[in-house]
């Protein structure tokens, strides 16, 4: 009868911690990628999720992607930075913060910054004057 009554407790033990860990924070993938909103160009993960696109800040459109596993201490998760440079865009502004970086693709800038659990990409309304400020002719 004990024997019975461990293995049963046993067996609900497991259970409930294989659903625990079921529901825990979810770890990016990072295996494919689409357009961000404010720039279709630049690559944003498919598994991110836009949460607030505001168009009315005078020098900046951007917008907010949640996704969960981000961490703002880390570096540019690698499979994301491959992909960036995939598409083409080039990193400009190095070693500015480690949590900010900043892309150029041909005449278009991106500011990218990486937080806990969520990222923006910000696109400058004024792109000359944004090339300008970061030495391009």
């Amino acid at each position: 009868m004990k024997r019975a009554r461990a293995l049963w407790t046993l067996l609900l033990v497991c259970l409930l911690t294989g659903i625990l860990a079921g529901c825990g924070a979810k770890e990016a993938h990072w295996d494919s990628f689409e357009g961000a909103l404010n720039e279709k160009n630049f690559p944003v993960p498919k598994e991110a999720n836009s949460s607030d696109h505001t168009t009315t800040n005078a020098a900046m459109d951007y917008v907010r992607y949640s996704l969960p596993g981000l961490k703002e201490k880390d570096s540019l998760p690698e499979p994301y930075s491959e992909a960036i440079e995939a598409w083409g865009w080039k990193e400009v502004v190095k070693g500015k913060t480690a949590n900010s970086y900043v892309f150029q693709k041909d005449q278009s800038i991106v500011h990218l910054s990486i937080h806990d659990g969520y990222f923006i990409v910000m696109v400058p309304k004024d792109k000359k004057a944004t090339t300008q400020s970061l030495g391009s002719p």
